[in-house]
């Protein structure tokens, strides 16, 4: 069976129907992908902080990659804190 290919609708007309009310969840597919650029870098790490990011990981269940980055955004969030007198809101 094929689709049938519908009229195409300007975002603005999609906006005042859902103003009214109106379902519009039909236009939207849900099928999307968030792209952030990514920068690798390299850092250099001394034996026994590696070491220690591994046995978190080990004991977390997660990767070191994902320990590095959450131990850097405490680090910049606390850092952001003190310099500016307030807390990173929760994303």
């Amino acid at each position: 069976m094929r689709n049938k290919s519908r009229p195409i609708i300007a975002a603005e007309e999609i906006a005042e129907r859902a103003s009214r009310g109106e379902d519009v969840s039909s236009f939207f597919s849900n099928q999307f992908t968030v792209v952030r650029p990514v920068r690798r870098v390299n850092v250099d790490l001394t034996q026994g902080m590696l070491s220690e990011l591994d046995a978190r990981a080990a004991r977390l269940n997660v990767s070191r990659q994902a320990v590095i980055k959450t131990l850097l955004r405490q680090a910049l969030d606390q850092d952001n804190g003190a310099r500016f007198g307030k807390k990173r809101r929760a994303s």
